[in-house]
This record gives C-alpha cells, sequence and structure tokens, in this order.
C-alpha cells in the first residue's frame, strides 16, 4: 500500500554535499543537534553532515557506523505530494520520492497526515 502525504510546509535542503555511509566506516561523531537530539554531526573522509546516533557504534569522537545512511534531502513547498518510503519516527524525519522521482529526508513536522 502506497502512503501518500502533502507538504504542509517548504523544506529547504542544506548547501553541503549530501553523505553516504556504509557499514563499517569509520567517522568522528561530534555535536549533538540541539533541534534534533537524535541526530549526531559526523565528519567522515568524503564529507559531513547529520547522522542517527543509533546508526553510530558510539555517541562521541571515533565511531563506527553500524548501518548504512543517507543523509539527503528532499527540498519540497507547500502543497508538493510525496511517497512515504521509509520513517524515522524517533528521529522525527521520513524518507519520501518526489512526482520528479527525486528522494531524500524531510522533518515530519513539514507535511500533512498521510492519505
Amino acid at each position: 500500500m502506497t502512503i501518500r502525504v502533502t507538504a504542509i510546509s517548504a523544506h529547504q535542503i542544506p548547501t553541503r554535499d549530501p553523505l553516504r555511509l556504509t557499514t563499517g566506516d569509520e567517522v568522528h561523531a561530534g555535536e549533538r543537534s540541539p533541534e534534533w537530539p537524535e541526530f549526531v554531526f559526523v565528519t567522515a573522509k568524503h564529507g559531513a553532515g547529520w547522522v542517527p546516533a543509533e546508526h553510530l557504534s558510539a555517541p562521541s569522537g571515533a565511531v563506527t557506523v553500524k548501518q548504512e545512511y543517507d543523509t539527503t534531502e528532499l527540498p519540497t513547498t507547500p502543497g508538493d505530494v510525496l511517497e512515504v518510503l521509509d520513517e524515522d519516527p524517533a528521529g522525527g524525519w521520513i524518507w519520501c520520492r518526489a512526482d520528479s522521482g527525486r528522494e531524500g529526508w524531510l522533518p515530519l513536522r513539514t507535511v500533512g497526515s498521510p492519505h
């Protein structure tokens, strides 16, 4: 069953390139997000970005990625209809596909109820 949601507010994506991590990658875990406490800012050899702490072997310092993760975000404008492909309820984000085929994470608070 396909779950669709409609964007109720715009979501702007960060200017930094998305970070794609695979299981076993060694990264440095830094600060936690004050706005999104489940997320830690990590730095890898090939970039940096916010990653759920549960995907890391420890909360800070030199850590190993326990589960692959892609930080790609999806830009939206109010009224965009999106297909929900994955959810991170603890973190408050959902992975969606736009009608254009583009995919990425966006905050759950930026979309309305499923339809």
